[in-house]
This record gives structure tokens, sequence and C-alpha cells, in this order.
């Protein structure tokens, strides 16, 4: 199995979730991100899911409607690190633990 995956991401500007947070000047939710990162480890590793979050730093604001990177990758059997990036500055970052769908 490959040890890196990536995928490009946008989350659009009539996102449910988007309306009052920060009216005027919206940016995408930390738990929307979280999601998107969700769906990427299923198309990486089908029958696999979000056992646990260990670690995760929102490092910068993703804006409504930006092309990004998700770019996961093992470091061992059942962790994986996430890295959210536009072009090749990382937003956000964590490692996730997975374990099989029963």
């Amino acid at each position: 199995m490959n040890a890196r995956f990536e995928a490009e991401r946008s989350i659009e500007p009539g996102h449910p979730s988007l309306p009052g947070h920060f009216p005027g000047n919206s940016v995408v939710p930390g738990v929307v991100l979280l999601d998107t990162v969700r769906e990427v480890l299923g198309e990486w590793r089908p029958g696999f899911r979000i056992a646990e979050l260990i670690q995760t730093k929102f490092l910068r604001p993703l804006v409504p409607g930006m092309l990004f990177t998700i770019r996961l990758s093992s470091t061992k059997s059942d962790a994986i690190r996430f890295d959210c990036l536009l072009g090749e500055v990382r937003f956000a970052s964590g490692l996730l633990l997975i374990e099989k769908i029963s």
C-alpha cells in the first residue's frame, strides 16, 4: 500500500456551514476541514475510519473557494499524518489513528 496520498479540494462559498461563521469575512471552520480530511482518507484507505485525532494544528485560515491539497502519509501501521497545503504553505496539520471498519 502506498505510504503517501494527495488530493486537491475546495470548500465552496455556498457550503451550509459558512453563513454566520465570521460574516463578511468567511473562513472555513476547522470541523469542515477535518471532515474533508476524513473523506480523502476514505479514498486512500477504503474500509478504514478515524479512530482518534492525536494532534491537530490550524496555522492559518482557509478562505472558501480556494483550491488546496490534502497530503496523507503513513507514520506506522495505524497512524496517519495529514497536511493541508496552499501551494507548499501548510495551513493545517495533524496526526490521527485509524482503525478498520468492522
